[in-house]
């Protein structure tokens, strides 16, 4: 575990007076560190798949699975909102032993589990999982964290109003163990090992990772490229706290928006294998449309001023809705265009495809090795790429699989210029067409559209920031 990250205080978290005593006292319960210990030392026995290796010691796992059932229980009366759920987990934890340690089975406590049901700005939680860590840990080992959620007023009204997501959880790292000393920012239940698969009734993204991580490469790939930031945009760097905000606001309406629109049944057909720029237009489809609604809410709050009405909105979130523009923008553009390997790597595409799309359209200039942005036209050029991937959507419903895949292809390339070895790229005449689509995906190649000039230089010189922000928190980001 990073030192940076081994315990937490109250000096850690912003919040309201009155609940940073109980946070104290979280940092202070013995439970936690214990179980926290236990859990570590756990992991290391453990095989890929979660059960244990043939060699570790029963009698030594025996005394920590203990460990951890009596820290579960000690835990429930600070977390007596949680006290069925940690009862449940008590109880996967003495089946998974009596039944030999094999690949564990923790579907009872995670249908226990239901942090959508209630959602307080502060309120904590504790929770144990053998699971994967997306953008993490590829194994499914045992973690510990303990979070707090993050829902401030005017993102209760939002939730309430016209953007009406139930399953949602915006959270705060306090804790956790080793597999969150990375890259990943989600807490999804399907990430567990189970027996069988229920429906998902929540999930949960941590948005103080985000926004630290944000906040770390905007600043220095603005000072590299000598960007000059608006009043705005560099109190949203300066400011963990509004950052958060920004982030869950932004996360709040890209997540709803996978299931909402004119789209296939399932925009990321699950379970079915397909070209990797589909993942990519379908996640930009969805931080286009936070970026439009946030466009929407700022220019309608100037319309109801202009015209003397009350606003629909409050202040808070008008003024988080200018942030949700530029943390899109940004965030997209600098780190998620370098962020990662170049294998299929559909959150970089989107970056570059972003980014390509604003110069060609003469918003967005490099021009005698300095960026600028023509802040007054952005917002519209941005909304314009998101209305060309509704487009292909909306046709989309009318088309065959693989013809989609043709106009998803032509999108993309008539703005990110492919590999010049690529098949794909010579057209349908060169593709073999006539079997099933897997062939094609087959064709695609590992990076069918590499890095532009511009981002090859700029990843020289960002490429250890992104690396920096591995195991990123709020509290390290201060």
């Amino acid at each position: 575990m990073s030192s940076r990250t081994s315990s937490f205080t109250a000096d850690a978290i912003t919040g309201e007076p009155e609940v940073v005593e109980d946070r104290h006292t979280l940092a202070l319960h013995p439970a936690w560190h214990t179980l926290k210990a236990a859990v570590a030392e756990l992991r290391l026995a453990q095989q890929h798949d979660g059960s244990l290796e043939d060699s570790a010691d029963r009698a030594e796992a025996a005394e920590l699975v203990a460990t951890i059932i009596r820290s579960l229980h000690e835990l429930q009366q600070p977390f007596a909102h949680d006290a069925t759920y940690l009862e449940a987990s008590a109880a996967d934890f003495e089946r998974w032993a009596a039944d030999g340690y094999g690949v564990p089975d923790f579907l009872d406590s995670l249908t226990a589990f239901h942090p959508e049901s209630n959602r307080v700005d502060g309120l904590r939680h504790v929770v144990v999982f053998p699971m994967y860590t997306q953008n993490g840990s590829p194994d499914r080992l045992f973690e510990a964290v303990a979070v707090e959620v993050i829902w401030p007023e005017f993102v209760a009204e939002l939730e309430a109003g016209d953007y009406s997501n139930k399953l949602f959880v915006p959270i705060r790292f306090l804790d956790f163990t080793e597999g969150y000393n990375t890259n990943s920012a989600v807490l999804f239940p399907e990430t567990v090992a189970m027996r069988a698969i229920p429906s998902f009734t929540w999930g949960a993204i941590f948005a103080d990772r985000e926004a630290a991580r944000f906040r770390l490469v905007v600043q220095a790939a603005a000072e590299t490229t000598r960007l000059e930031l608006p009043a705005d945009a560099e109190a949203l760097l300066s400011d963990q706290r509004l950052a958060e905000e920004t982030f869950v606001m932004w996360d709040l309406i890209h997540d709803r928006t996978h299931m909402r629109g004119d789209l296939p049944f399932d925009p990321f057909m699950i379970k079915q294998r397909m070209p990797y720029f589909l993942y990519t237009l379908e996640e930009l489809r969805c931080d286009l449309t936070a970026f439009r609604e946030a466009v929407r809410i700022e220019r309608g709050a100037a319309l109801h001023t202009a015209a003397g009405e009350p606003q629909t909105h409050s202040a808070n979130a008008i003024a988080t809705a200018k942030r949700v523009q530029y943390a899109i923008l940004f965030d997209r553009i600098f780190r998620f265009a370098l962020t990662g390997a170049r294998v299929r790597n559909y959150d970089g595409l989107g970056g570059q495809l972003l980014f390509a799309w604003l110069h060609q359209h003469h918003v967005l200039h490099w021009t005698d090795t300095r960026l600028t942005i023509d802040w007054p036209e952005i917002a519209d050029q941005v909304i314009a790429l998101g209305a060309e991937i509704d487009d292909l959507y909306w046709r989309s419903i009318d088309r065959p699989k693989t013809a989609h895949w043709l106009a998803a292809y032509a999108l993309v390339s008539a703005t990110v210029t492919p590999n010049p070895a690529s098949v794909w790229a010579k057209g349908p005449d060169a593709l073999a067409l006539d079997g099933p689509p897997r062939g094609l995906t087959d064709q695609v190649l590992p990076d069918e559209f590499p890095l532009s000039m511009f981002y090859e230089a700029l990843q020289k010189k960002m490429g250890g920031v992104i690396e920096s922000t591995a195991g990123i928190t709020g509290h390290t980001a201060r």
